[in-house]
């Protein structure tokens, strides 16, 4: 089978699935789109998703439809582009349209791998990081506001070579790779969304406000330790985050002034890049929708816990959001002092 024959459907038309799915259907493949709002999937049949930005206006039509049960199996390919707390109850619904040999690839922030192979076996999950950014203008109209790359990679040791097909297949939205160290590429991106999704929903700030201030940078600084001693303990050696130019080993190590030093400088330089950036967990706490807490800041604790390893900081982030979600806390800066203190 070639790619141009896949059977291909794009789950979620939020900004990262409808980009994805309006540039694979300009590259020439069939795809449908399942989006939660039947307008939207109506806008899709008709006139098309919109897409905007770095490179440029596009357009497509696509297959829309509002639930999964609408999709029109078997299925050789399908994306997995909706929130983290979707992804099992999507999975189930899947399971039964995926043809013999079908792949469910995972677009989410944070790991849920695991979850996801629990449901449709772990042969049918490829785990697909996203290294560029897109946000939605309004439901049907998308903005690509950066450029990068997919980074795909199978955590149960199937050789690269089987992921060729998939690597062609995405590399008509954005460069694609294969890697071979697929979880330290999963943790690399985890621990950049713990650090800046999560500090900006409890806070309130966008990005360059937020890291433009020191006790924010401290936590920043306390979060990556943290989830470094976790993989650690795992045996997960991390990759390099930003486009390959953020070594985490060397950006936590050391003590002295010059490397306090070079860590804030390097925050501060990363706040003023994407300083417009606004935390997606910011963003669901806004509208009362549940955050992802649990498979970001969450699963370090998690997985500190089961190896032994102390993660205060966050811990107290991810006991502030919960309550941030029930309605017990306010957004605000002063958040961030009793998650300082709390990691002390």
């Amino acid at each position: 089978m070639t790619d141009a024959e896949l059977r291909i459907a794009v789950v979620g038309a939020g900004a990262i699935g409808g980009v994805t799915a309006v540039f694979l259907a300009e590259a020439g493949h069939a795809v449908q789109i399942v989006t939660k709002h039947p307008a939207v999937a109506a806008q899709a049949r008709g006139d098309g998703l919109r897409v905007r930005g770095v490179r440029g206006e596009h357009r497509a039509t696509l297959d829309g439809v509002a639930t999964v049960a609408e999709l029109r199996g078997p299925l050789d390919v399908a994306l997995l582009a909706t929130k983290s707390t979707e992804v099992v109850e999507v999975a189930r619904e899947l399971l039964p349209l995926m043809a013999e040999g079908g792949v469910v690839l995972t677009m989410q922030n944070g790991i849920t791998e695991q979850a996801v192979a629990e449901v449709v076996g772990e042969h049918a999950v490829v785990a697909c990081v996203v290294a560029w950014g897109a946000t939605m203008l309004e439901p049907g109209t998308l903005e690509m506001t950066s450029e990068g790359e997919f980074v795909l990679g199978a955590l149960d040791g199937r050789p690269v070579e089987a992921l060729a097909p998939l690597a062609t297949l995405l590399s008509a939205v954005v460069p694609t790779r294969v890697a071979t160290n697929m979880m330290g590429e999963r943790y690399s991106k985890l621990i950049i969304n713990a650090c800046v999704t999560t500090l900006g929903g409890v806070c309130g700030l966008l990005l360059g406000d937020m890291l433009a201030r020191r006790p924010a940078r401290e936590l920043f600084i306390a979060i990556m330790r943290e989830a470094m001693a976790v993989a650690d303990a795992m045996g997960v050696r991390v990759e390099p985050g930003g486009g390959g130019k953020l070594d985490f080993y060397r950006f936590v190590r050391g003590d002295g002034w010059l490397d306090r030093f070079k860590r804030h400088a390097m925050i501060r330089l990363i706040g003023f890049k994407y300083r417009r950036l606004k935390s997606s967990t910011l963003q669901s706490l806004e509208r009362g929708k549940p955050t992802e807490i649990d498979f970001l800041n969450g699963y370090i604790v998690a997985m500190g816990a089961r190896h032994g390893v102390p993660t205060p900081v966050n811990a107290a982030l991810v006991r502030m959001v919960k309550e941030i979600e029930a309605g017990t806390r306010a957004i605000a800066y002063a958040n961030l002092q009793e998650v300082a203190i709390a990691g002390r």
